[in-house]
């Protein structure tokens, strides 16, 4: 039975590394499958990882009807064993219901890769409507640590190096990127909560929730 599989987890846990591994090990049994991503940080049309692998990739862009693609490529002779979805949660809840359809009507596997939710703690509409699909939720096994050691469960945007709490939900950044540009940061809850980044953190600044310690 084929099956639509959401493989999740914060940035920085190598979901990417993790479908560029499938990749590679259904070609090696002479598998070719169809790899879809949206907003990649190399590019348009590009799946890449971190550590600095990338393969070519078809941009899933809004709009797009991802099961019409599917049967099109099949109609024009080229051959599709199973489908990659990365930075799934950047899709919309209609193109998460053309990837039910390929697993149910063309009997392929897909397979999507993002994270759950945004910086605000909310869920993407697109990992949303994974979660209430999906015939199978992958958690990745590999812990993205939070600067304190701890493991990280939440997901910060940063400006200069500060957490900030408000904006659009998608702003296209990297774990890498120079702090006076946007960026991100993985985070426990707790540092998540009190709004302390690496950054902030190295400067003693906390957030205005966070109670003082009298000293008496």
């Amino acid at each position: 039975m084929s099956e639509l599989v959401f493989f999740s987890g914060t940035m920085d846990c190598g979901k990417s590394t993790l479908a560029l591994q499938i990749v590679h090990n259904r070609s090696a049994r002479g598998l070719q499958g169809l790899i879809f991503t949206r907003d990649d940080r190399a590019g348009q049309g590009k799946l890449s990882s971190r550590l600095g692998l990338v393969t070519e990739a078809v941009e899933a862009a809004p709009g797009m009807e991802l099961y019409g693609y599917v049967v099109d490529q099949l109609s024009r002779g080229s051959r599709v064993d199973y489908v990659i979805v990365d930075e799934a949660q950047f899709l919309a809840p209609e193109q998460i219901d053309q990837l039910a359809r390929v697993v149910d009507d063309l009997d392929l596997d897909v397979f999507a890769f993002g994270i759950t939710t945004d910086f605000r703690t909310r869920l993407f509409p697109g990992s949303q409507r994974l979660i209430e699909l999906a015939d199978r939720l992958e958690t990745l096994q590999v812990e993205a640590m939070c600067w304190c050691g701890a493991r990280a469960t939440h997901n910060a945007r940063t400006v200069g190096g500060e957490m900030v709490v408000e904006g659009e939900q998608v702003v296209v950044g990297d774990v890498a990127r120079p702090a006076v540009e946007v960026g991100y940061e993985v985070l426990c809850r707790r540092h998540h909560r009190r709004r302390m980044t690496s950054a902030s953190a190295q400067t003693g600044v906390l957030s205005p929730d966070v109670l003082p310690v009298s000293a008496h």
